[in-house]
């Protein structure tokens, strides 16, 4: 997982998608935000504000550095903070995991890859656009189909159900342990990990 320029303990840099401000706290659209926090409490640190309007916590995480990120941005324009980012630890593609909500996978459903189209979600499009490319990981956090005919970008703003509340500390807790499956073992080991529920 390393190209040339890297050396062994160059951090992986490890962004979660959200919106910043209490009011979207607890939806949907910011589970990537909420992952990132377990994974800051595995660190034992705390995120300070960092000159590219980002929230960052550096430390150590499955044996290796990483630096934890939440963009202060809005979801829509994360790309500029996670370009930043990006430059600021000379990161190539491999040592950048993205972690963000998927409404094409049932409530819960962790998957992991890398590179890929956005899907129609607007942090990627983002990131890739500020990127020039899409070969960075994703792990993608299922939040499933809106109801009805509801317009997805309501569905994505709203708090989950209380029902998926009562799963959430399990399915927050499974999305943390893929991200360091991925960081420990690679794609491919994570993938057959958590791919086979």
């Amino acid at each position: 997982m390393s190209t040339s320029s890297d050396t062994a303990d160059d951090p992986m840099v490890v962004v979660g998608l959200g919106n910043p401000g209490p009011r979207y706290a607890a939806n949907r659209h910011n589970i990537g935000f909420l992952v990132v926090d377990e994974l800051a409490a595995r660190v034992g640190g705390t995120f300070k504000a960092h000159k590219g309007s980002t929230d960052l916590l550096e430390g150590r995480l499955a044996g290796r550095r990483v630096a934890l990120a939440k963009p202060r941005s809005f979801m829509n324009i994360s790309g500029g903070p996670v370009a930043g980012l990006v430059r600021y630890f000379k990161a190539g593609a491999d040592r950048l995991v993205v972690v963000h909500d998927e409404l094409d996978l049932p409530f819960g459903t962790v998957r992991l890859k890398q590179g890929g189209g956005d899907n129609g979600h607007n942090g990627l499009r983002s990131i890739t656009k500020s990127l020039g490319h899409k070969d960075y990981y994703r792990v993608r956090f299922g939040i499933d189909r809106p109801p009805g005919r509801m317009d997805p970008a309501d569905y994505v703003l709203r708090d989950f159900s209380v029902v998926e509340r009562r799963e959430l500390p399990l399915t927050i807790d499974r999305c943390a342990d893929a991200v360091e499956a991925l960081l420990t073992h690679g794609l491919e080991a994570a993938q057959n990990a958590f791919h086979a529920g």
